[in-house]
């Protein structure tokens, strides 16, 4: 693709949310001329070299895959003093910036390969006025904030005057296929020839971003949608899409299937997702967030939201597999992560929570089906579902919520064990 300005595009981290979203989209934009990543796996960095930094990406549309190939990437090692300074001299030059790590808890790490050093250090050698980005997508909701902060003890707040870190709403899916089989038999292209892996990711491309308040700025990738406060779509992410995305794994490794595609054909999954997610999540979120006046908030706007969500998420063509999707369920059954936190924002509006019960309790019988994988001790976790109670089922789930537990505990429980018994009884 041509380029047609003099932009300078700068990532940290080349997983499949900087590699296929950040700069996919800013070279679609074509509105960048330099494309900068730093990422610390040496064999990547060799490999996307050695192709003349260009990569390749595999994009799950309704009715097909495409394979779409990006050109004129540098990318960096930071942990080489001369590509770390070549980074430096980029970030210095930059006006799009993305951090797309595994978790904000990587901003600091690697003294001075430190993302948060680095950023802070390229900034200070900066002799332009120009004002300039980052998007922050570690999928926390203060996320820009930690980044200034952290940055702040490399340097200066001075080298942020002109600079506006971003929080970001991601809802795009997305993976790396590893598996040979899998690459050959749905027709992926592989990073590079010299790379295994696949990068999968869905054609929707609509994200969310903080309102850019920067006097004189405007967007290189223009498609990014900004908001004046994220927090309630953070919340419909976390509320509705992950949510409903964990139920219908959980309901999936019970039958027995292996991606979450497969669940479409079988009703009762999808109708309980369904209803989870409009009239329980959903109404729930409406109420809340009605005095945005935002679209997504209303009834019409919300249900149109959901058959679009659904509708992805069981797209055979993205390959998410029911493994994938139902890890970790100990963090999954937290107290205020997708699914008790969302039963609970359910009944503080008065909303009975039974379709995401459900959810619940087959996470609870998976968390048991496959406690041989968990990591983290859980009191009283039996070996097989016949053994479970509602006594024990509270003990399991008081070692997983802690001190967190409030008033809709007992009531959680309860609905859970109700639900434990639905699914049982089949």
């Amino acid at each position: 693709m041509p380029q047609t300005a003099g932009k300078t595009f700068v990532g940290f981290g080349f997983g499949p949310i900087q590699s296929a979203l950040f700069l996919f989209e800013a070279y679609l934009s074509g509105n960048f001329s330099r494309y900068v990543v730093a990422e610390i796996d040496a064999q990547l960095v060799g490999a996307i070299r050695s192709a003349g930094g260009t990569y390749t990406i595999n994009v799950a549309r309704k009715d097909r895959i495409d394979q779409v190939s990006v050109h004129g990437v540098d990318l960096y090692n930071p942990s080489d003093p001369s590509d770390r300074s070549a980074i430096l001299e980029a970030i210095a030059e930059a006006d799009e910036l993305a951090t797309a790590l595994p978790s904000v808890r990587f901003y600091d790490t690697g003294d001075e390969t430190s993302v948060a050093a680095m950023l802070a250090r390229g900034l200070s050698r900066r002799r332009t006025d120009r004002p300039a980005v980052i998007y922050a997508a570690e999928n926390h909701n203060h996320a820009a904030e930690i980044l200034v902060e952290t940055m702040g003890k490399y340097a200066p707040p001075r080298s942020m005057d002109r600079v506006q870190a971003l929080n970001t709403v991601i809802g795009k899916m997305s993976g790396v296929i590893s598996e040979g089989d899998v690459i050959r038999r749905i027709g992926l292209g592989t990073m590079t020839p010299a790379t295994p892996g696949a990068v999968l990711v869905e054609e929707f491309n609509r994200i969310l971003i903080s309102r850019i308040t920067l006097p004189g700025f405007r967007r290189g990738i223009e498609v990014f949608v900004e908001k004046e406060d994220l927090l309630p779509f953070e919340e419909a992410k976390l509320y509705g899409h992950n949510a409903i995305h964990a139920l219908i794994g959980y309901l999936a490794d019970l039958r027995g299937l292996a991606t979450i595609a497969d669940a479409a054909g079988h009703p009762d999954i999808m109708a309980i997702a369904r209803r989870a997610l409009i009239d329980e999540s959903g109404a729930a979120l409406r109420i809340r967030h009605a005095s945005l006046h935002d679209e997504l908030f209303t009834e019409a706007g919300f249900a149109a939201y959901a058959d679009d969500l659904l509708d992805r998420m069981i797209r055979p063509n993205l390959n998410d597999m029911v493994a994938r999707v139902i890890r970790d369920p100990v963090r999954k059954l937290a107290y205020d992560d997708r699914l008790y936190g969302t039963m609970r924002l359910a009944m503080q509006y008065g909303i009975e929570p039974r379709n995401l019960a459900i959810g619940a309790a087959a996470a609870v019988l998976c968390l048991i089906r496959h406690r041989a994988s968990i990591t983290t001790p859980i009191a009283r976790l039996p070996d097989a579902p016949g053994s479970l109670s509602l006594d024990r089922l509270g003990e399991i789930l008081g070692s997983i919520w802690g001190d967190k537990a409030d008033q809709h505990a007992a009531a959680m429980t309860r609905m859970t064990w109700q639900a434990v018994a639905g699914l049982t009884a089949r």
